[in-house]
């Protein structure tokens, strides 16, 4: 059975949203988002990503509204990627992407990880910078503080570490400092 999500998020701080329509059926899941940043130079990007039934990422596309280039990653599901048709051998071990825009990214490791209480896991994204759409490896920590509801999220490679709350579908509700969930 087919089953669509509507998600609506703000920055923590600002004024900031975001407005994602996740399509779930046989094959996968497909999402189709808008995100709008109070960043100090504003800026929107609308983005799809095309997940498998094994929570794995196989396409992404981002594009900052008004700009004409687009970004285009895919995955084969076993770490490879490629960018705009290239593949990206930085990128290798990555099994989600991360987008900087939005908190629906972290969704996919909470899904694809189904971490026990108290477990934790080490995981690489192809992380994306909006605006600029850099591209690059970002290393990441889960740990699971409540099954399916409460999540450490630490970053390897800086001090930034928050705790990330989920609802029954594993989308974020809140994200202190980042965002959180109006809809």
């Amino acid at each position: 059975m087919d089953t669509t999500i509507v998600a609506r998020w703000q920055e923590w701080e600002g004024s900031g949203t975001q407005h994602l329509v996740l399509n779930a059926g046989r094959d996968g899941l497909s999402v189709d988002a808008v995100a709008i940043s109070s960043d100090p130079h504003p800026f929107a990007v609308h983005y799809r990503i095309e997940i498998g039934t094994d929570w794995l990422t196989r396409r992404v596309e981002v594009a900052l509204v008004g700009r004409k280039d687009e970004l285009v990653l895919e995955a084969d599901g076993a770490g490879h990627w490629t960018m705009n048709g290239r593949p990206v051998p930085a990128l290798d071990g990555a099994l989600e992407p991360d987008l900087s825009v939005s908190p629906f990214t972290n969704t996919l490791p909470v899904k694809r990880l189904r971490l026990a209480k108290g477990a934790s896991a080490e995981i690489r994204t192809a992380y994306v910078y909006a605006p600029t759409l850099e591209v690059f490896p970002d290393p990441q920590r889960y740990t699971c503080l409540e099954e399916g509801r409460l999540y450490l999220y630490e970053s390897l490679d800086s001090d930034f570490r928050r705790e990330v709350a989920f609802d029954e579908h594993g989308l974020v509700t809140a994200y202190p400092g980042l965002f959180r969930r109006l809809l």
